[in-house]
């Protein structure tokens, strides 16, 4: 069992803390909301601690997830300083991959490993234990981290170096982006023809159309429900980082670029903490 310290407890990083201590591990987090440790403390088996630099001393990991590349250096900052030597810091927030390169320099300079780990699955694959994540960094470090990560999920890969788990992590969104606006554009389709959404689906969704989104989001969407899941405003983070990284390695990504701005559309309409399936919203907002 290893020594832990988690920091970020949003709707991602409280579950997963809370899989780490039902797993055995010693688990000390941090958040910026002092309140909610608190609460994390008393539902579960570790500590609250009152800063960042008591919640990392003596650790052997690190974890992370909060939300930007921003917040990212405010907390890997006082971390990274006072974590000792052969501890490992993993980040889980959707991040750029450049800060993840500049984190794994800083993290070697102080003879500590570095793993970008970003995830997949949303709140609901953080309750249920059952994430994706997506991994960068050295072999011997990630070998070491990936056995305590599988206690918060079901798939841990190592992409290459530093900073290729950000990278997977943007293709990720840029398939997920192009498969919603599909969706969003199909079941709007149906409405307009005069067809029943829920025998189209049941009709297409065992054939080439099916996708995740659409055996999990198509039921809200029909129902214009979108007050759950992974928030639109996050979405456009993700977006904002990917398309940022396109420009620098030359990919032409023409509809994560259009569907982006779709995305900024529904935030226009109030829709900032909306799900991701929201996007039917925009096509039927007359």
């Amino acid at each position: 069992m290893a020594k832990c310290a988690f920091i970020g407890l949003g709707v991602m990083g409280y579950p997963m803390a809370g899989f780490l201590a039902k797993a055995g591990h010693q688990v000390r987090v941090w958040n910026r909301t002092q309140e909610k440790a608190q609460k994390w403390a008393k539902a579960n088996k570790g500590e609250a601690a009152a800063t960042i630099e008591e919640a990392v001393r003596g650790c052997d990991f690190v974890f992370a997830c909060v939300g930007d590349d921003p917040d990212v250096r405010a907390i890997a900052g006082p971390a990274l300083a006072a974590m000792r030597a052969g501890a490992i810091f993993v980040d889980h927030t959707t991040a750029s991959a450049a800060l993840a390169r500049e984190l794994d320099e800083q993290a070697r300079a102080r003879e500590l490993g570095f793993i970008d780990a970003p995830v997949s699955g949303g709140q609901a694959g953080a309750e249920a234990g059952q994430l994706t994540i997506m991994c960068g960094g050295a072999a011997d470090d990630f070998a070491r981290a990936q056995a305590v990560m599988e206690s918060y999920a079901k798939a841990t890969t190592l992409m290459g170096p530093a900073g290729a788990g950000q990278l997977t992590k943007m293709v990720n969104q840029i398939c997920i982006a192009g498969v919603v606006q599909g969706l969003a554009e199909g079941l709007h389709f149906a409405k307009r023809a005069g067809l029943d959404g829920e025998r189209v689906i049941a009709a297409i969704s065992k054939g080439a159309a099916q996708s995740w989104q659409m055996e999990n989001r198509y039921k809200t969407m029909i129902a214009g429900e979108f007050e759950h899941g992974f928030a639109v405003d996050w979405m456009r983070k993700d977006l904002r980082i990917t398309l940022d990284e396109a420009r620098a390695n030359g990919a032409r990504l023409p509809v994560a670029a259009l569907v982006d701005q779709f995305y900024a559309d529904v935030q226009a309409m109030g829709g900032k903490r909306w799900d991701t399936s929201s996007l039917i919203a925009r096509l039927e907002d007359e």
